[in-house]
This record gives structure tokens, C-alpha cells and sequence, in this order.
């Protein structure tokens, strides 16, 4: 994939309505991106990709105005961005929704992790929360609370499996020859060469519990009504593209197709139950 790096672009994004040249950011680097871009090029459209090594950077990014669009988030991570940040990034349109799951490299199945295992898990909010939950859900541990946003004071050691270490998404992948078990997300499978079919455990993203982990493309506020970023969205839905996904996650994303219309309501009550610490 090309990758470019964040140039502030004279004419570009929402500022000219004659641009056909959308700076972009992700955190992804795979066989869909390389469709995605010639589909995009394809319809006139030329994307400026900016690959970000973790996810702290591309919504500060997209707030600082040094690219126009990024898709790498779920309505959680954005929520909690917005929340901590008095922002209003806005989310225009989904993509995916891709299972989140646990790994390991010393045992084969869930019942294999011994008692007082370590578990890794990503340290941001969003994924440390659906991490927890999804270790809940594998019985690994029990949660002291009914909360939403669960943290590791929230675990019951007592009544617990496993210990939970909290650590950069980034490494979670790499921790795996250290720890028992890692909750890992699909980004940093690939980099990581770990088989995504290989999950000892995963959630289910067809439950209503998981609107908030929709991924989505997302802009500034005052640009979401923008044609060219709205066309993006109907390209990465390509069947090309599609299979393209399909074949990168190894048939485990799921795809869902919601206008920012409906997305906008799940991201404020994502952001409410945040401010209300629930």
C-alpha cells in the first residue's frame, strides 16, 4: 500500500469543494487498503494515506485539521475521545464490526489457562472495557459491577480466574510468548502473523451489546454532509473491497452498512453513559 505522509495539502478535504484529494488516516495496512485506494482512484478520487503506528494519533490528527477523514475506530473509541476531549468527531458511515478475541500461544483451549494466569489486554478505555468483557463472557473473570465501561479496579480478584495486565494495544500481540493469554485486536494480529481463526474465545459482534464496537469513517462536524467523504464510504463497500476485507480477516469481520444518521444516536448514548461513569 502507499503510504503518505501528513502534508498539509493547500485545496484538499471539506475546505475546497473542487478537491478530488482526501487526506486519510488509519492504523490498517492490508489487501483492503491497496482495493480501497484504486477503487477510490478509480472514481476520481485520490487519497492521501497517513499509516499512524498506534490509535492515540489519528483522531488528534483529524481534530488538528492535518487530514480530513480517518477509519480505524469503533463508536467507543470515538465516544471516549470526544468525552475526554470536548470534541465532535463526527461518524459518517460504518464499515465493520470485527470480533474481538483471546489468544495464546501456550494453551489450546479457555480451560487450559491455569488459575492465576496473566492475561494481557489493551490499556485504552474502549478496548480495556470490551476486553473485560469479553474475559467475563470466557469465564476467566468476574466483575465487581454492572458498569459499562468496566476498568481492572472493577475486577473481583477473589472470585477471578486469571490476572488481567493492562498494556499498549500495540503490544498485546507481542506479549503473547510472556503471558497466558492476550486479548488481541485485529490490527495487530496481521503485523503480528497471529492466525485470527486461532481465538481461544471471541465476542459476538451480531448481539446488541456490540452497536458500539461498529467501526466507522469519521470526520470533523462540519463536514460529515461532505459528497466526496460520503462516496468514500459507498466505495469501501465495493464488493471488491469486500472480499478483499474478507480474505485480510480471514472471513471474521462482519460487515455493516449504517449511515452517519444512525450512528449519531449510538455515539451519544455511548458518550452519555461515558460522562455518567456508568
Amino acid at each position: 500500500m502507499a503510504v503518505a505522509a501528513a502534508l498539509a495539502l493547500t485545496g484538499c478535504g471539506g475546505s475546497d469543494a473542487d478537491s478530488d484529494v482526501v487526506r486519510i488516516g488509519t492504523t490498517e495496512s492490508d489487501q483492503a487498503w491497496d482495493v480501497f485506494e484504486q477503487k477510490a482512484q478509480d472514481a476520481g478520487i485520490t487519497l492521501q494515506i497517513t499509516n499512524y503506528s498506534d490509535y492515540s494519533q489519528p483522531n488528534i490528527a483529524l481534530t488538528q485539521g492535518q487530514i480530513d477523514v480517518n477509519l480505524f475506530q469503533h463508536l467507543q473509541f470515538l465516544g471516549e475521545y470526544n468525552v475526554a476531549n470536548n470534541a465532535d468527531l463526527t461518524p459518517i458511515g460504518a464499515t465493520q464490526i470485527v470480533p474481538l478475541g483471546l489468544y495464546s500461544k501456550k494453551h489450546e483451549s479457555v480451560a487450559d489457562i491455569p488459575a492465576g494466569g496473566e492475561i494481557a489486554i489493551p490499556n485504552d478505555p474502549s478496548n480495556q472495557a470490551r476486553a473485560l468483557f469479553v474475559l467475563e463472557a470466557a469465564g476467566l473473570v468476574k466483575l465487581s459491577s454492572d458498569t459499562l465501561a468496566p476498568s481492572p479496579a472493577d475486577i473481583d480478584r477473589g472470585a477471578s480466574k486469571v490476572k488481567v495486565t493492562p498494556v499498549d494495544a500495540a503490544q498485546t500481540a507481542l506479549s503473547l510468548a510472556s503471558v497466558d493469554g492476550s486479548v488481541i485486536n485485529n490490527t495487530y494480529l496481521e503485523r503480528a502473523g497471529v492466525d485470527p481463526l486461532s481465538a481461544l474465545f471471541k465476542d459476538d459482534p451480531s448481539s446488541p451489546g456490540a452497536e458500539p464496537y461498529i467501526n466507522t469513517f469519521v470526520t470533523r462536524a462540519e463536514d460529515k454532509a461532505d459528497p466526496t467523504y460520503q462516496r468514500l464510504v459507498e466505495i469501501w463497500h465495493d464488493p471488491d473491497v469486500q472480499q478483499a476485507l474478507a480474505e485480510s480477516s480471514k472471513g471474521t469481520s462482519v460487515e455493516v452498512r449504517r449511515g452517519g444518521t444512525e450512528l449519531e444516536p449510538i455515539l451519544q448514548r455511548v458518550q452519555q453513559t461515558i460522562r455518567d461513569g456508568k
